[in-house]
């Protein structure tokens, strides 16, 4: 349940429409849903302003599917699936409403375009490669509410295509600095920027890359304020610490 929907919940009890001990019984079978495979928190929303989201890898069509419509059922819109596969989504796409990226492996569940954030999330990548992980991030934000900007293969090799973007960035409530090989995307955008910048590394590299190892380590050395890291192509992560960030600044008008 919601904040929306409990604070219509209350609204109701409030006006003579729904009695105490109605309302209590709807909170009561609202905690979770046990489907015995998952029990389905359905409370998220309401502890933390934002569902509950479906990690796809490793779970069967059959049981994203029973998830996803189970939050459904309850009411649930813009459902998130990270990493789902192709062929999952297939399935899955047959049996309820999903929109799905190939790119960035998510799937979205009775999507719902509406932007709940003032600002603006700025998401750079130092290369074309570093993009699936990049859609990950930025459509986890736009789910969430929020505009993104998308400024791709901006990286340090070429440094004149980030400067001419400066605009956008300096703009920017957030900006989450993807990157691989040796991770200096995050540095140099912490070193122009004064919003948070969070740092992203891919296993996009060589083989002293060591599968995104390299980029990890020299973004957590970061010398530039203001830089946090996430995990190894936690795209996903980025964009819904982004969105927390960005919806602190105040909802949209």
């Amino acid at each position: 349940m919601e904040q929306q929907k409990a604070l219509e919940l209350l609204q109701k009890v409030k006006d003579g429409e729904l009695s105490p001990q109605e309302a209590v019984l709807k909170l009561k079978m609202s905690p979770y849903e046990d489907l015995g495979y998952a029990k389905i928190d359905l409370h998220r929303g309401l502890r933390q302003g934002i569902p509950e989201v479906i990690y796809g890898s490793g779970k069967t069509p059959e049981q994203i599917l029973g998830i996803a419509s189970a939050m459904w059922k309850r009411g649930g819109e813009n459902i998130l699936i990270t990493r789902l596969s192709p062929e999952s989504a297939e399935k899955v796409g047959k049996k309820i409403a999903l929109t799905y990226d190939p790119m960035s492996k998510i799937g979205i569940v009775g999507r719902k375009s509406e932007i709940t954030a003032s600002g603006t999330i700025a998401v750079a990548t130092g290369g074309t490669s570093d993009m699936p992980v990049a859609e990950e991030a930025a459509l986890t934000a736009e789910v969430l509410g929020n505009k993104v900007a998308r400024l791709y293969d901006v990286g340090v090799a070429g440094l004149h295509r980030l400067l001419s973007k400066l605009d956008i960035l300096m703009d920017a409530n957030v900006v989450v600095a993807i990157a691989g090989m040796e991770g200096a995307l995050a540095s140099v955008i912490g070193g122009l920027v004064d919003c948070p910048v969070i740092a992203v590394p891919t296993s996009i590299g060589y083989g002293a890359n060591f599968n995104g190892l390299s980029a990890l380590l020299s973004m957590l050395n970061s010398c530039a304020s203001g830089v946090s890291v996430v995990n190894i192509d936690n795209g996903f992560g980025a964009g819904y610490l982004a969105s927390m960030i960005n919806h602190m600044g105040g909802t949209a008008q």
